[in-house]
């Protein structure tokens, strides 16, 4: 090797073309090395990846590269989450097909992780909108209606005015539609659903199991799963007919009661509602509002008192019925007991409305009449206030109401879940056709299996908001498969969260005649290692678990968990920059507040702040976020690559900080990984395999390093193992030429291979070695050198660190005590003063009492 300078222009284009043409991350099934399924979450494909993309791919692409180096055949496939509402709005947008935006956008992004060099089995890809992938998704979606796990029933919705579609409630962020940024309302519809709650003890039992998961995670499913054992009963109406149910997990502070509140669709309300103009107006108001549990916890709390009345099962007294914002139809019964004192949503509400709000939980008997502190206080402590509970803990006065309730006949303990049912139904054309036909005569009618997969059309319109199915003039008629009569297809599709919920099983089997092959599926599964972030933890991740579950649940696979291990990278962040606008209602009823936000590339930033370069006006300077299309925050890595090389950009990704942390944005950063990368390159040039001599502390030293570095890289403590990188090149740098530093060059070559593999491939080639560096083994490790043959030990004089001796480990005691008092430093510190007693601690101290 004679050039001074790495070439990444010249160098990356023909080593990814190498590896292209001789397939070397092709996976084999058939393998008998042992397997290994590395996956990072795959990417939407809207346009183009950004610099958040690559780290999240290079973390993946470092593990699955040193997994082949150590002997495994490894699986790292690659391919697209195709369908959703950013293709049809890029097709109302620009005029162009939803597929052919995708498609195109699919080549680009699949261009630029090509250059970074991301050891990927390409001849495994798909895009879910690929007739072939949702076809199958088709079949399995009919095979779980056939055991009882899909329905359809009406349903209250959260609407997007804007995308025109229903939104689960994962999907409203702070009552705004997710894509759109328009303010969600609540509306019926028939939608299909499917039973996720049939296995939330599954679900919850089975994170248990999942240790190699983040605590965080886990944390997150078991709340959103959320399972809770208390008391449904009922209040009896006081001055109207109808019982009202509710449930509560405090049933002890029942005696604390001082309202009822019901949700706006519950049917006392709707009672109350076709009486009073009033009530009606409120009920609107309140399906104006936010829809998901978390914004009501933080909205203000309001209320429309019925003048209803309910009694009290112990008091008898009576209760107002109120109908509130903050209680949804669709969590428990539609009603809730008000506890002010113990509840700091119905603290809220009833300071609101001068309500009573008693103490019934407090820390002693003798604190019985302690006023709060402008809260609730939910905690443990004893009863009070209660009657026959006073004195009791909270679990036994729990225990004692449920039982007295029971035998009473006026309740019954319960547990329930948080979790509901899945609805999967979305009112737009750019997402898998749901396989069914209505018919009047029939009723609902499955596709049947042979005339999959229902294919969307292409002919269709984007000029009218809404689904285009609907309006679809041919694809959408069709006969009954039962009785052969006239009949409409299903125009809803599916959540694109039913795609990403089983694209793992496709990636590892892809038979034409079905879904995957279930050998194939036990060889693979479950993914040894998936990466991706957090704020899939709930959705994506939850719903992948689920849909694992249920195949098994029916025989078509083994596995119960589809990812064995989870590592949610921290993002790369950049501030982001928008102004809010006005846009017109897509029916015609006022304008929705939206935002408009803009690119890095777009804004011209100074110390004073943002301004538009289109038309030097200023923009809004918001958070710093992750990288995120819709937030338009997002640095192009093309650019980038074409200036430093795609080494130097992979090896910022790995090094700069820990990878479950944040990582900001830097161009110095990068620059400084340039410069290594051309440090290293100069480095291996070095190297001399006719090299003589050896130096026993480099060997020691390139030994260490190749443990400690595979030990990060297993851990995904990738920050450290560039660290032990950048010691062993410091080391070979100052070390005299031998043998030794040969070896440790080559080693360096190796363990620099998954992270740096352009430039390394072509050191490699140079040095002489035979084949890729990609296919080469791991270093192997001499154990004895692990061992160091010299300790430094701390000589102490009256407990002050005086000296330091570098000697050999195991060194006797007395050895020891007599290389510690022939110190000159020991001697000026002593002295002339007597040694009165020698402390010696093998290999690590001598301390000298005086």
């Amino acid at each position: 090797m004679t050039d001074n300078r790495f070439d990444p222009g010249e160098a990356d284009a023909r080593w990814q073309h190498a590896w292209a043409t001789e397939e070397t991350f092709r996976a084999d099934s058939a393998s008998p090395k042992p397997k290994s399924y590395v996956l990072e979450m795959f990417p939407y494909p809207s346009g183009r990846i950004h610099i958040g993309h690559v780290r999240n791919y290079t973390m993946g692409d470092v593990l699955a590269r040193y997994k082949r180096m150590t002997g495994h055949e490894v699986l790292h496939p690659m391919g697209w989450d195709a369908f959703g509402m950013p293709a049809e709005n890029a097709a109302m947008e620009r005029g162009v097909h939803p597929g052919t935006w995708t498609r195109e956008n699919i080549a680009t992004m699949k261009a630029q992780l090509q250059r970074l060099g991301f050891a990927l089995d390409w001849s495994r890809e798909f895009a879910t909108c690929d007739a072939e992938y949702y076809g199958q998704e088709q079949a399995l979606f009919l095979a779980l209606y056939d055991a009882g796990l899909v329905y359809r029933k009406e349903s209250a919705v959260n609407w997007d005015p804007v995308d025109q579609t229903v939104l689960a409630n994962e999907q409203v962020i702070d009552g705004r539609g997710w894509r759109s940024g328009a303010l969600v309302e609540k509306r019926k519809l028939s939608q299909w659903f499917l039973k996720i709650t049939a296995f939330a003890q599954e679900l919850l039992d089975g994170l248990g199991t999942l240790d190699k998961w983040p605590d965080k995670v886990r944390l997150m499913q078991e709340n959103w799963i959320g399972k809770s054992t208390g008391l449904e009963f009922r209040f009896a109406g006081s001055n109207f007919d109808e019982a009202i149910a509710v449930y509560s997990t405090r049933p002890d502070t029942i005696f604390g009661a001082s309202f009822i509140a019901v949700a706006a669709d519950h049917p006392v309300a709707q009672q109350v509602a076709a009486q009073s103009s009033d009530a009606a107006d409120f009920i609107a108001r309140c399906k104006a509002g936010g829809t998901t549990a978390a914004e009501l916890e933080t909205a203000e709390k309001l209320g429309f008192d019925t003048g209803l009345r309910s009694v009290h099962p112990f008091t008898g007294d009576d209760l107002p019925v109120y109908i509130a914002n903050f209680v949804l139809m669709d969590y428990g019964t539609g009603a809730v007991m008000g506890v002010p004192g113990h509840d700091q949503r119905d603290f809220e509400f009833a300071t609101k409305y001068s309500l009573p709000i008693p103490r019934v939980v407090a820390a002693s008997t003798d604190q019985a009449d302690q006023p709060f502190a402008g809260e609730a206080e939910p905690g443990e402590g004893v009863l009070v206030n209660s009657r026959f509970l006073d004195g009791m803990t909270v679990d036994a006065a729990k225990r004692m109401v449920i039982d007295k309730a029971e035998a009473d006949g006026w309740g019954e303990g319960k547990t329930v879940w948080r979790l509901r049912d899945w609805g999967v139904s979305r009112q737009r054309y750019w997402g898998t056709p749901i396989p069914f036909i209505h018919c009047d005569a029939c009723g609902i009618v499955p596709v049947a299996k042979d005339s999959l997969p229902v294919i969307l059309p292409e002919d269709v319109d984007f000029a009218t908001p809404g689904n285009p199915l609907e309006r679809h003039a041919t694809w959408k008629h069709v006969s009954c498969p039962s009785c052969g009569g006239a009949a409409v297809r299903e125009t809803d599709t599916l959540d694109t969260f039913v795609d990403s919920s089983w694209y793992f099983l496709r990636f590892a089997s892809q038979p034409a005649d079905r879904p995957f092959d279930p050998a194939e599926i036990a060889a693979w599964l479950p993914v040894d290692q998936y990466i991706g972030g957090v704020e899939h933890a709930i959705l994506h991740l939850l719903y992948a678990r689920f849909w694992t579950r249920a195949l098994k649940h029916i025989g078509m696979i083994d596995v119960a968990e589809p990812f064995r291990q989870l590592f949610t990278q921290g993002m790369v962040t950049h501030e982001t920059y928008f102004r809010e606008k006005r846009v017109n209602r897509a029916d015609g009823k006022g304008t929705i507040l939206t935002l408009d936000s803009f690119s890095p590339a777009e804004v011209s930033r100074t110390s004073e702040g943002a301004t538009l370069k289109t038309d030097g006006k200023a923009v809004e300077i918001g958070r710093v976020l992750k990288m995120s299309k819709s937030k338009k925050n997002v640095i192009d890595p093309d650019a980038i690559i074409a200036q430093y090389g795609a080494d130097a950009v992979r090896w910022f990704m790995l090094s700069d900080s820990p990878p479950e942390r944040d990582l900001p944005w830097s161009e110095a950063g990068i620059e400084g990984c340039s410069r290594f990368v051309q440090r290293l390159w100069r480095l291996f040039g070095q190297y001399d395999p006719q090299a003589q001599g050896e130096d026993a502390a480099l060997s020691r030293k390139t030994h260490q390093i190749i443990a400690a570095t595979g030990e990060d890289i297993e851990a995904l403590s990738f920050n450290k193992a560039v660290a032990r990188i950048y010691e062993l090149t410091n080391a070979a740098e100052k070390a005299s030429p031998s043998a030794s530093r040969s070896a440790a060059i080559r080693t360096l070559m190796q363990l620099a291979a998954p992270m740096m593999p352009h430039m390394c491939e072509e050191a490699w080639a140079r040095a002489g070695f035979k084949g890729l560096i990609a296919d080469a083994a791991w270093p192997k490790v001499d154990a004895a050198m692990l061992v160091e043959d010299e300790v430094t030990v701390a000589v102490q004089v009256k407990g002050k660190l005086r000296d330091t001796l570098t000697v050999a480990r195991g060194l006797p005691n007395d050895e020891l005590e007599r290389l510690a008092l022939a110190s000159e430093k020991v001697q000026r510190n002593l002295d002339g003063a007597a040694v009165r007693k020698v402390i010696v601690v093998p290999d690590r101290l001598v301390n000298l009492v005086v």
